[in-house]
């Protein structure tokens, strides 16, 4: 961020009353939805909210594989934290780490059998959970105004925001 930036920002005012509502709600939604995630996923499958975090983004990769670098950046962690989520789905056999055939530097996390086999038992009960407490609760008309603003805020932070910009 260029000096004359940051000195703006903090030159601006605190948020709004409107816009301190609305992050307050978000913040109330996305910590008990990550909560209750969590806990259904341990209760129910035997895997963290992390794990299934890294399970899915393997599901939707070409071959199940990513550059652990672009593994982190799709699913908006640091490289480090990915590279030791990795590591534990590896010590559990759900996942793999082999030298990347793109780069000789990189390494690639694959998604085993047993990692393709936990995510498709985890995945029923995760989606009833998701439906029953958020999108039961969203009127129909207000999914897509919702959905817009969502993508238009991640579409701003994937190239304005400390992270690299998720691969796809």
């Amino acid at each position: 961020m260029a000096h004359n930036q940051r000195r703006k920002t903090a030159q601006e005012p605190w948020l709004s009353p409107a816009q301190l509502q609305a992050w307050r709600a978000f913040m109330r939604v996305q910590m008990r939805m990550n909560y209750e995630m969590n806990r259904q996923l341990q209760s129910d499958n035997d895997l963290s909210l992390a794990d299934y975090h890294v399970l899915n983004a393997l599901t939707s990769a070409p071959d199940g594989r990513l550059q652990v670098s672009d593994l982190a950046a799709l699913i908006g962690w640091e490289r480090s934290r990915a590279s030791h989520q990795l590591r534990r789905l590896c010590e559990r056999g759900l996942a793999e780490r082999i030298p990347s055939e793109d780069d000789g530097r990189a390494t690639d996390a694959i998604l085993t059998r047993a990692g393709r086999e936990a995510i498709d038992a985890a995945a029923p009960g995760h989606v009833a959970l998701v439906r029953r407490l958020f999108f039961d609760p969203l009127p129909d008309e207000l999914l897509a105004p919702f959905t817009a603003a969502l993508e238009h805020i991640h579409i701003h932070m994937n190239f304005n925001s400390s992270l690299p910009p998720a691969p796809w």
